[in-house]
Order: structure tokens, then C-alpha cells, then sequence
């Protein structure tokens, strides 16, 4: 026997209002409509589902069985109808990753560029904020997925997973003052001339936060928008850089040496946003692109 979803709505609200009028009422349904339906359930069921007196309506022993199961049923059908929502999306609206500008350099192309062409009906708008914001909009359900720095998402209630190292080191030209280091505090960089980012740049205000207040103040000779650029000034010899190891093509011919302070070693986490049910269809499909670069970017 099979019964219909808004009839059994509809003799629910029968039974909690003890009306035929109320529960139709409830249904946005004229009252002869309420009572025909509620006569063909009772059809359907054979029995006599409900009692009719004066003063209303109370179910029979059949009639409570009935209303007992269909609270069941309908509770699980919402639940089925949630499970099954949380793997649509509108079909025009994009997923919206978040990132800092270390991320944006190779790892979010990577990625992307995979992503794009095995879903072509999916479109990605991409931001980039540092750890913070990027964690509040997470929080908000404005982003689907973020790429955060470790030291500064830990205990931020978001699910999370290790996406890489975004480690900083020093480079300069080949032979030039770096030749022989292995290692400078940061004191000893800021010493010399540097290029680096525009100082709106996420990486840029990372860095300066980390060195506090009265770190010796570094003279910039140029600010420039993306790593690429600054990798080869600093490769050209224009003046020392401060950038995350993987920017570095190993092929490049430069000088490179570890950055001595605790706060240079990083870590990319994997952050989901608080709208984005995990594993769904095309955001998993974009955090799984988003782990490949992240492999890819690594061995590199």
C-alpha cells in the first residue's frame, strides 16, 4: 500500500489540530478538498482511520498507528531530501576558493587548470586574503574552500587537512652575497636591498607582522605584483627576496639559503567552508585538484 506524502501531512495536522477544518487550514486547502482526501486515505487504508464527533476529530487505533509511521516516514524523507541537497548546487553558481598570494603563485593555476577542463559546466571565482579573512568567510559560508597557513587557522573550527610546505627562504643572486650561506636571520636580510611584493600582497603583510615592530625597517628598491617577478629580480641580482621554497624553480640559477627565524616554517592547510558538504560533487572534485597540484608542485 502506498500512501502520498501530503496526505499523510495533511491527516497529521487532522490529528494534532483535532480538526478537519484546522488541519486543512494548515494545508492552504479548502475544507470539502481536506475531507475527500482524508476519506480516500481511509479508503486506501480500510479502516476507519479517524472518529468524528461535535467537537472534532481523534484518530482510531488504526488512525494512531498510522500518524505514529508517518511522522517516521516523512522525518526520514527530509532527511534523505538534505543528504541529497547537499550535493546540489544552482547550476550557473561558481564555487569560490579563497587563497594567499604564496598559493596563488603555482598551486591554485595547477589546480585549476585540471579542474577546468574535466568539469566544463563548473565555474571558480578565486580570492586572494590572508588566513584570517579567508577563515572568517569560511565560517560565514561565503567560500567553498580556502588554502591557510597552519600557524594561523589552528583551532578555528573549520575541517581542515595538511596540504603542503609553504616554507620561506632567502635568494639573491648566484655568487652574490648568499654564496657560501646556509642559513640568515632575518636582521641580516633587511641589511641588505630587497624586491618584493606590492605591500597589500597577503604574503607581504605576513612577512612584516612576524618581523614586529622593531625589526630593522628593510629597504625595498622595488614592489612588484607577482613571485615570478620577484624570483628573477632577485635572480638578476637587483636585490635579495624573501619568498615561500616552492616558488623557486630549482632549475633557476640563483643563490638560495633557509631563512633563520621560528616563523619560516609554514605549512598550507586545506580549509572547507561551513557551506560546502564534504564530499560533494564539484567541491571535491576541486579539493581533490587542489592536493594533485599541491603532490605535483612539491616534487617539482
Amino acid at each position: 500500500m502506498r500512501y502520498d506524502l501530503d496526505d499523510l501531512r495533511l491527516f497529521l495536522h487532522v490529528v494534532a489540530e483535532g480538526s478537519i477544518t484546522s488541519g486543512a487550514d494548515r494545508m492552504h486547502l479548502s475544507l470539502p478538498s481536506a475531507s475527500a482526501r482524508v476519506r480516500a486515505l481511509e479508503q486506501s487504508a480500510g479502516v476507519a482511520l479517524l472518529i468524528r464527533g461535535r467537537r472534532g476529530v481523534r484518530p482510531t487505533p488504526a488512525g494512531t498507528a498510522l500518524a505514529r509511521h508517518a511522522r517516521d516516514v516523512l522525518t526520514q524523507t527530509a532527511r534523505l531530501d538534505g543528504a541529497v541537497a547537499s550535493y546540489r548546487r544552482p547550476p550557473f553558481e561558481p564555487l569560490v576558493l579563497l587563497a594567499g598570494g604564496s598559493a596563488m603563485h603555482r598551486l591554485v593555476p595547477l589546480a585549476l587548470v585540471s579542474f577546468l577542463r574535466e568539469h566544463p559546466d563548473a565555474d571558480v571565482t578565486i580570492a586572494e586574503h590572508r588566513t584570517p579573512e579567508i577563515v572568517r568567510r569560511l565560517a560565514d559560508g561565503q567560500a567553498d574552500l580556502g588554502i591557510v597557513l597552519d600557524g594561523e587557522a589552528r583551532d578555528c573550527g573549520l575541517e581542515t587537512e595538511p596540504l603542503g610546505d609553504d616554507s620561506l627562504v632567502v635568494i639573491g643572486q648566484a655568487g652574490g652575497v648568499l654564496a657560501g650561506r646556509t642559513a640568515l636571520p632575518y636582521s641580516e636580510v633587511a641589511e641588505h636591498p630587497l624586491v618584493g611584493l606590492d605591500a597589500g600582497a597577503s604574503l607581504r603583510r605576513w612577512i612584516e607582522k612576524h618581523v614586529g615592530a622593531h625589526a630593522p625597517v628593510p629597504r625595498y628598491r622595488t614592489s612588484v605584483a607577482n613571485l615570478n617577478t620577484v624570483v628573477a629580480l632577485a635572480a638578476a641580482g637587483v636585490g635579495l627576496a624573501v619568498v615561500p621554497r616552492r616558488a623557486v624553480d630549482p632549475n633557476q640559477p640563483l643563490a638560495m639559503c633557509d631563512l633563520q627565524e621560528p616563523w619560516s616554517r609554514r605549512h598550507h592547510l586545506l580549509a572547507w567552508g561551513t557551506k560546502a558538504a564534504r564530499p560533494s560533487g564539484v567541491t571535491g572534485a576541486l579539493a581533490e585538484q587542489l592536493r594533485r597540484a599541491a603532490l605535483s608542485d612539491a616534487s617539482s
